[in-house]
């Protein structure tokens, strides 16, 4: 009997595997020593990576599984100015120059990457393809015009408000009520965009070394101790770039970065002339959910990819790609027929106050917890990161300036987003 929800060849793994896999062994030995050793090999970590080896820094990236087997090649590659908090939040909580630095390096973030993939040509179907934000309630989209309409001086940005009557130009969905279009937000594959990355470290110097867990660092004189599934390295310095998959490796971090499950489906292929009718423009779609879905077209526009957090503590891409294959339909009747090719699911690192961090703790270089919004700001604070570690005065932003929130009570276990996504997902439902 055929399967209602999955293809009959589904793979829980995800699409972006399938032209760029990961790689099955670990080719590498560890050297004995380096002038940095990178813990993390997505997106922060190669791109800091990056930065340090061009500098002339002898440079080793170590992960505990394949390289970019995390959520860098597991997002829905989406591209956006990465700022969640508005203007007047960070000012209330930092002041006004802080606020404006966080928001120059949000806008910073969004020109950077395009400039970098055009300037080291990688082939990872880049396109500024602009989103559509949308609005899951009337409410929602009041809120959406007022903001769209009352940029903070300095920082507008190209926006305009969708109707609801207008909606079908952009979406081919009657589940939503307007919202608001940015021109200028980007996409891209995030397998390739990784892949491409990798070759141009590898091609600088550095040395990536995957299933290389990282046990513990120690700190011994003036530089560290690094103790590894594949031996001890040591080292001047030390970067961290693990996010949400930081785990006990460092309590401190451990401490201030929540793990939070999103799960993705793709499609099986669907019709062109049905692709033109959901997705006309080509956007990258989120919406207003507190508990939120976002979607797009695969780069050759064949498969919906879609993607939310329908769980909160499920690990099975199977049980998650029916949750996710239902909310689909629901948005689309005219999926209804239309099966899922592949299911999977990572972990989105978020903190207490929603913004990214990086700095330094006990000599140890940092970034991480970009609230769902990596492949911009990951990319961006991993290369500020790498020039801070070289000493250059543009390695720090304004995220460096904001502090690092902890809780009492937590240790990593977020025992707290069971009732917090139940809540929000009844504020959703009653519109609130």
């Amino acid at each position: 009997m055929q399967d209602e929800d999955f293809t009959a060849d589904v793979k829980m793994t995800p699409y972006w595997w399938e032209t760029s896999p990961r790689e099955a062994t670990a080719r590498t030995v560890l050297p004995a020593t380096a002038d940095v050793v990178v813990v993390g090999s997505g997106y922060t970590g190669l791109n800091a990576a990056l930065q340090m080896a061009r500098g002339g820094r002898n440079v080793v990236v170590c992960d505990a599984e394949a390289a970019g087997w995390g959520c860098s090649t597991r997002n829905g590659g989406q591209i956006s100015t990465s700022v969640k908090p508005g203007f007047e939040t960070l000012a209330r909580r930092h002041g006004d120059d802080v606020a404006r630095r966080v928001m120059q390096d949000g806008r910073d973030s969004l020109r950077w990457i395009e400039d970098f993939v055009e300037s080291e040509s990688i082939d990872c179907d880049f396109g500024v393809v602009g989103r559509f934000h949308v609005a899951h309630n009337e409410a929602a989209l009041r809120k959406l015009t007022q903001s769209t309409r009352n940029q903070p001086a300095g920082f507008e940005v190209p926006a305009h408000v969708i109707s609801r009557a207008e909606q079908r130009t952009e979406l081919g969905t009657d589940a939503y009520c307007g919202g608001v279009v940015f021109p200028n937000h980007a996409s891209l594959d995030p397998g390739r965009y990784h892949a491409g990355l990798m070759e141009r470290v590898r091609a600088a110097g550095a040395t990536i070394v995957p299933f290389c867990k990282v046990n513990a660092i120690v700190r011994d004189g003036t530089g560290f101790d690094v103790a590894t599934a594949s031996g001890r390295i040591r080292t001047r310095n030390v970067v961290i770039a693990t996010n949400a998959y930081s785990g006990p490796l460092s309590r401190w971090h451990q401490r201030r970065i929540i793990p939070i499950g999103s799960y993705v489906i793709a499609t099986e292929e669907i019709p062109e002339a049905l692709m033109d009718e959901l997705i006309p423009r080509n956007r990258v779609i989120s919406d207003t959910r507190r508990v939120l879905y976002y979607f797009r077209a695969s780069p050759d526009r064949r498969r919906i990819l879609f993607g939310g957090r329908v769980s909160m503590s499920e690990t099975d891409p199977r049980r998650s790609g029916r949750l996710l294959r239902r909310e689909l339909v629901r948005l689309f009747p005219q999926l209804h027929q239309t099966r899922v090719s592949h299911s999977w699911m990572g972990f989105v690192g978020y903190t207490f106050d929603e913004l990214a961090h990086t700095g330094q703790q006990d000599g140890v270089h940092y970034a991480m917890g970009y609230c769902g919004s990596g492949v911009g700001m990951a990319s961006y604070l991993g290369m500020r990161t790498g020039q801070r570690v070289l000493g250059l005065p543009e390695g720090e932003t304004g995220y460096g300036a904001t502090g690092f929130p902890a809780r009492r009570y937590y240790t990593g276990n977020p025992w707290f987003l069971a009732p917090a996504i139940n809540w929000y997902r009844i504020r959703d439902r009653i519109n609130l």
